[in-house]
């Protein structure tokens, strides 16, 4: 009994994403630029993670390497258990279409495609069959209360309807790992609550979500906030609840 409850908290605890004396360099001998300087970070399974920093802090470079759109100079970076320093460009491409979602502050939607063509495309090229990707397009959507405006292209949405459509299709191969960076910067303040609104809503349907923000009022809706500056957290506070 003892041995199967133990079993139960290492699921509990086991990160979704692990790093471990992480650092990023850019240039070479004196001109070494230190973006991030022995990280140690761990996002849990259900965290709601925002990061925050200045400008030129290293906030935007760990969210490149938790998103496996950079490598680390040094250090390691485990998603789901899987080293990824181990992977070749291929295997990384593959990770983030299954694992990973992802949310900018500008929607990058395909301006030709309706808002189901655009939630579609992860699904495509993750090999889901037709019907089914029409189906859980349909269900992304009506997720983020988008369930009229599933034929408009994006010049016939507001921004607030396309960065829904860019969540639905951020969460659409339900990732184990959901990342909005200034996801929010291009809203204006009614908006954004509607979209914040919907991360909270996602977040307690067990989605693991790390945003990244430079607004206070934005951070303060997250479970976890931490600071960083020259590649360090320097401050990390948790809601209690």
């Amino acid at each position: 009994m003892k041995e199967h409850l133990a079993n139960q908290q290492e699921i509990i605890t086991n990160p979704v994403a692990k790093l471990v004396g992480v650092s990023k360099h850019y240039g070479h001998g004196s001109l070494i630029v230190k973006a991030l300087d022995n990280l140690n970070l761990e996002v849990l399974k259900g965290d709601y993670l925002a990061v925050m920093g200045a400008s030129g802090s290293g906030k935007s470079t760990a969210m490149n390497i938790l998103g496996c759109l950079d490598r680390p100079s040094f250090g390691s970076y485990q998603l789901n258990g899987l080293a990824i320093e181990k992977l070749d460009d291929d295997a990384l491409a593959n990770l983030r279409n299954q694992e990973l979602g992802f949310v900018f502050q500008q929607f990058h939607l395909l301006p030709e495609a309706t808002a189901l063509e655009n939630v579609m495309l992860p699904m495509i090229y993750a090999g889901v069959p037709i019907s089914l990707r029409i189906e859980r397009a349909e269900e992304a959507l009506v997720k983020v209360g988008l369930q009229e405006r599933m034929k408009n292209r994006p010049n016939q949405l507001s921004g607030g309807q396309q960065q829904r459509v860019a969540i639905a299709r951020a969460i659409i191969n339900q990732p184990a790992l959901l990342l909005a960076d200034e996801p929010t910067g291009a809203l204006d303040s009614k908006t954004t609550e509607d979209v914040l609104n919907l991360f909270d809503d996602l977040h307690k349907q067990g989605i693991t979500l790390v945003l990244v923000t430079h607004e206070d009022h934005v951070a303060t809706r997250a479970k976890k906030v931490i600071s960083f500056r020259d590649g360090k957290v320097v401050q990390s506070k948790e809601k209690k609840l």
